[in-house]
Formats: structure tokens, C-alpha cells, sequence
């Protein structure tokens, strides 16, 4: 527990941290892979080089500082965040660094107004912050464990099938290289994959969600491939191009909590922009096979139809789920205010995926027309986007 001394302190560098918590984070990284460069092997070098892991950072620092006398309330995205550690490998023995080097950054752009008195109070609050992902990491690790087939950290996958199911898109189906079976989990999560790509010195990790439902012998994964010269592009160009079947790649244990929840008599709204549709294939799917009379509206976005991915699979769905209607929406033709205002059930549980600009106009537009936090269930690829303001 803090003290209230700690937590005024804390408070009174909350406009602060407005003002200056993206020079203050950029600075962080910085500093921790000039002295740690081994680091690199689990960041996003494209999240990095983009600046929105530092954004994303800064916005987490902001909301500790703002919610610091009752930290309760950043608990979901404090799970969200841990979720996304476990898939990495992060292990407690980074937070020590991480804090180091946060602290150190806050003296470097702040100066002489980084008194002792908040370096001290922003040192402590980091500790419990800390000890509080160190403690919900090691439960979800231990569980990964104890589930049957389960392991933690990563394992040796052997890639069985690549299928391409659109023009840029390629599922990958994976088998564990020791012949196990693969651990159980809930339609929505993601697993990490981590390559060495010839030529890069560091290792890269992407995340990819579970497109499929699951089964005990394999995952499935549905990779986009990015254009050549994007450098979110490196591993999944890596993957469609160099990867081939019997290939072994290196995989996470399912995390993540974009999962189906909610009152199971909802009617439920899927809305999928792009590659966003691989979450929300391994739902459907869980549901034509456990819930095939559930109400369910899909509206999938893509650029052209040679884009669209699953088309098939969706429709033979339809043929075991009376009460699914299916539409897609093309460029010329988008999924707008109208079209979310005829389509989406008042009472639904909505689900959302996609690119971030398409979810904040989505999830925006549905807050504007009097959907609940509760209603409306999202996944962002790579660090969240701020939808603080959304609501």
C-alpha cells in the first residue's frame, strides 16, 4: 500500500506526465536498449521505429498516475497488458530494469523538476505497479503449465500446412514439434510466434490470433502479408515467403482475453475490418459448432474481394446457423453510420477487430448511439490505441 504522502506526489505530476509522457517514455526506450540491447529480442522493433510503444507506454504511465489512490480501476488493462507479457516471455527479472530506466528517463527530460520527493514517491509507486504484473504473470504462466499440453514461455511448432485464403492472406497450421497435443483455449486469444530472420540481429516476435476453434491436435494462425518495405511487414513477408511446410517456428501458449463473454441467450454483432476477421473466425466457428441457433450478425470490411478472407467458410456456416446473416462491404462501399445503425441489435454483444482507425470509428459510433462498455468487446493489433474519449 502506498502512503497518501506517495499518492499526492504521484497525483501532483499527473499534468506532467499529459504534457511530457511521450518525450519522457521515448527517452526510456532509448536509454534501456542502449544499455540492454538484448531487450530488442522481445520488442516490436516496428512498434519501436513507429513510436507507438511509446505512446502506448505513456498512456499506461498517465493512467497509473491518474487511478494511483485506487489502482482497482486500471485492473482490466492491467490484465490486458499482462496477457500480452506472457505471450512475450516477459520474466520478473525485467522489471527491475524497466524501472531503472524509467526513473532515469524522468530526470532526463524533466530536469531540475524531477525533485527527489517525486523521483522517491514515482520509485515506490512503480514497485507496487510492478509486483502487481509480476503477480497476475506468474498465475497465468503457472496456468499455461498445469493445462494439459500446456507449457510456458515458448516451444518448438512444425509448420504441418500453409492454405492461402485470400490474396494477402495465409493460414498457417501448427503442430507441436514434440508430437503433444496442443493445450485447450477460448476463441478470440492469440499466440506469439518468434523467428530469427537471416540478416536481423535480434530475434522479432509477432502476434497472432487463433483463427480457428480449437483442437487438441493443432493451432491455426492467418497471417496478412505487409508490403515488403513496411517494417511491420519483416515476419510476415518472412512467413509467406521463406517459411515452408515442416518448417519449425517457436510459439507462445494462448493468452489473451478478446474472448466470448456475456449474458450466452445475446443476440452478438461481429464486426471485422481486414485480417481483424482471424479472432473472430475461431468464434463463429466455436459457435456453428456448440450454439448453432444463436442470433448472429457478421459484417465483414475489406478492400476488394480478393481481400476477403473465409468467405467460403462463413457461408457454409449459414448452413448450420439459421439465425446468421452475413454481409461484406467493399471500398465504395463501407461499413458506415447507416450501415452499423440497420445492422447491429441494441441488446447485442458486439465484438470489433481490425485496423485501429476503423475500430475507433466503430466503437465511437456505436458509444455515440447508446451501446454500454459492457456491450462492445475489442481487440487492437499491436499497442491499444487511446479509446479513453471514445465513451
Amino acid at each position: 500500500m502506498l502512503s497518501q504522502e506517495t499518492i499526492n506526489v504521484i497525483k501532483s505530476t499527473v499534468p506532467v506526465l499529459e504534457e511530457h509522457g511521450t518525450q519522457i517514455t521515448t527517452v526510456f526506450y532509448e536509454e534501456l536498449f542502449k544499455a540492454h540491447p538484448e531487450l530488442l529480442n522481445i520488442f516490436n522493433h516496428a512498434n519501436q521505429a513507429r513510436g507507438k510503444q511509446q505512446t502506448a507506454l505513456a498512456n499506461a504511465v498517465y493512467a497509473a498516475a491518474v487511478h494511483i489512490d485506487k489502482l482497482e480501476a486500471i485492473l482490466p488493462t492491467v490484465v490486458q497488458i499482462a496477457h500480452k507479457h506472457v505471450s512475450l516471455g516477459v520474466k520478473p527479472e525485467h522489471y527491475p530494469v524497466v524501472g531503472e530506466y524509467l526513473l532515469k528517463a524522468i530526470k532526463m527530460v524533466l530536469g531540475d523538476a524531477a525533485t527527489p520527493e517525486i523521483l522517491k514517491a514515482w520509485e515506490e509507486a512503480y514497485g507496487v505497479i510492478a509486483d502487481a504484473f509480476i503477480g497476475v504473470e506468474a498465475n497465468m504462466y503457472e496456468e499455461n503449465e498445469k493445462k494439459e499440453g500446456g507449457w510456458a514461455f515458448f516451444k518448438d511448432f512444425t509448420v504441418a500446412n500453409k492454405v492461402p485464403e485470400s490474396d494477402v492472406i495465409t493460414s498457417f497450421y501448427l503442430k507441436p514439434a514434440d508430437g503433444e497435443h496442443v493445450p485447450d483455449f477460448q476463441p478470440g486469444q492469440y499466440i506469439s510466434v518468434r523467428v530469427s530472420i537471416p540478416g536481423e540481429k535480434y530475434m522479432m516476435i509477432r502476434q497472432y490470433s487463433l483463427s480457428k476453434t480449437p483442437s487438441p491436435d493443432m493451432f491455426r494462425i492467418s497471417v496478412k502479408k505487409e508490403n515488403d518495405n513496411d517494417p511491420d511487414g519483416k515476419v510476415s513477408v518472412y512467413l509467406h515467403e521463406q517459411v515452408k511446410e515442416g518448417d519449425k517456428l517457436e510459439v507462445s501458449a494462448p493468452a489473451g482475453d478478446f474472448t466470448l463473454e456475456g449474458d450466452p441467450d445475446n443476440a452478438i454483432t461481429f464486426i471485422a475490418g481486414g485480417v481483424g476477421i482471424t479472432p473472430i473466425m475461431s468464434m463463429l466457428e466455436t459457435l456453428a459448432e456448440k450454439d448453432p441457433n444463436r442470433e448472429v450478425v457478421f459484417l465483414q470490411a475489406a478492400r476488394t474481394p480478393a481481400y476477403a478472407a473465409f468467405t467460403e467458410q462463413i457461408h457454409s456456416f449459414q448452413e448450420r446457423m439459421p439465425k446468421l446473416t452475413y454481409q461484406t462491404y467493399y471500398e465504395g462501399n463501407r461499413i458506415d453510420e447507416t450501415v452499423l445503425k440497420e445492422n447491429v441489435n441494441s441488446t447485442s454483444d458486439v465484438y470489433v477487430c481490425g485496423p485501429a482507425g476503423f475500430m475507433e470509428f466503430v466503437i465511437t459510433t456505436l458509444y455515440h448511439a447508446g451501446f454500454s462498455k459492457e456491450q462492445i468487446h475489442f481487440e487492437f493489433f499491436g499497442p491499444a490505441a487511446d479509446l479513453s474519449k471514445a465513451e
